[in-house]
């Protein structure tokens, strides 16, 4: 079994690699055809073809994140179908390897699948398309969404705060920040404006050149609005950096942990956290999907192929998997649209389609 397995997983893995290299190659081709396109517009920013193809660099883990289920699936469909076409895989059969030993040795190379996929999607994917932001915002402006930016909440003890970051410097901090006080029964405080701010260690926002406008009722004296201009502001607070990049940024390119911690702020705050809750459990489910992707290719190996027909075949398994993906987007947006429970919504697709190839795989183990 050593022998059998060492062979499965080394073809699996070689024809794996080969079409992840091809769709990377791709995907780098477009994103530098993209950022030639800025060159002439940025260029008296600085922005020199190095930065260019750095930045393109900076994006392969990304797309290698994206791409890894679907390789898994390609590579995997490819070896099993050449297997069952020059009848390989019916010496391997007659050798001992019985239906759910060949399902467990695909599934044992699936889960270095998984961890890969996690180590990308988790460590360095986020940390590379983070720099990749901050790299194209040096040199071509400023990180922001719409007209508006992001709008984040928070709950203290005896008040509550609605802000507003325009924008993230190209250091990734915040700027033209807005901070809106009000107390317990939705009265306003005060509102707190500076073009910049920065993110200390302890998580204190240290606003630069504030514009701070209190406002105070008295049942004597009147109400009254006191104006100060303060050269610092330090405003103690639990939103963090990786908060405001998820309102501001795609938050698939976050940790999962980061994303974790967002989503349970904004539902601590009040605030609509299902498309986050969403994208969490898609985070969590989406390494898994490769043994998915595995579990689709094993019936491929006990088909019958004629000498031109395996090229159909493999065509087939990946509009499967491609139809796996639309699936599992569509699943998203409903789920969000419908108010549908988070971690069905994003495991339903993988479920499913785990269902389908073990059925198949099934019927085709006892029809042979």
């Amino acid at each position: 079994m050593k022998t059998i397995r060492r062979l499965i997983h080394g073809e699996i893995i070689r024809a794996v690699s080969f079409v992840v290299l091809g769709f990377l190659a791709l995907f780098v081709f477009f994103d530098l055809v993209d950022q030639l396109q800025n060159l002439s517009r940025n260029t008296y920013q600085g922005y020199q073809i190095q930065h260019a193809l750095m930045y393109v660099a900076l994006l392969m883990p990304s797309h290698f994140y994206e791409l890894l289920p679907i390789s898994v699936l390609i590579g995997s469909i490819f070896v099993m179908a050449r297997f069952a076409q020059n009848s390989e895989f019916t010496i391997l059969r007659t050798g001992g390897l019985g239906p759910w030993r060949a399902l467990q040795t695909l599934f044992q190379l699936g889960l270095v699948f998984v961890f890969v996929t996690f180590i990308f999607g988790d460590y360095i994917s986020p940390w590379t398309d983070k720099q990749a932001q901050l790299l194209k915002a040096h040199y071509q402006g400023q990180i922001t969404v719409g007209q508006t930016g992001a709008w984040l909440r928070e709950k203290q003890a005896d008040s509550r705060f609605a802000v507003n970051v325009r924008s993230l410097s190209s250091e990734g901090q915040p700027e033209n920040v807005r901070i809106h006080e009000f107390d317990n029964e939705g009265r306003l405080k005060a509102m707190t404006s500076a073009p910049k701010a920065q993110i200390m260690v302890d998580g204190t926002w240290l606003l630069q050149t504030v514009d701070r406008r209190i406002f105070i009722e008295d049942k004597n004296k009147g109400s009254r609005i006191d104006t100060l201009n303060l050269p610092q502001w330090s405003w103690q607070t639990e939103i963090t950096s990786e908060m405001i990049s998820a309102a501001l940024l795609r938050p698939d390119r976050m940790k999962t942990i980061d994303l974790f911690q967002y989503m349970r702020h904004l539902a601590d705050n009040g605030q609509n956290a299902q498309r986050y809750e969403i994208q969490f459990w898609r985070k969590v489910f989406y390494p898994l999907s490769c043994l998915v992707m595995l579990s689709l290719a094993l019936p491929f190996a006990y088909l019958h192929f004629r000498s031109g027909n395996i090229a159909g075949y493999v065509f087939g398994g990946v509009m499967a998997g491609i139809s796996f993906y639309l699936l599992n987007n569509v699943f998203g947006y409903m789920g969000n649209l419908q108010n549908w429970q988070p971690w069905l919504t994003a495991a339903a697709p993988a479920l499913i389609y785990s269902l389908i190839s073990l059925a198949t795989f099934g019927w085709l183990v006892l029809r042979q």
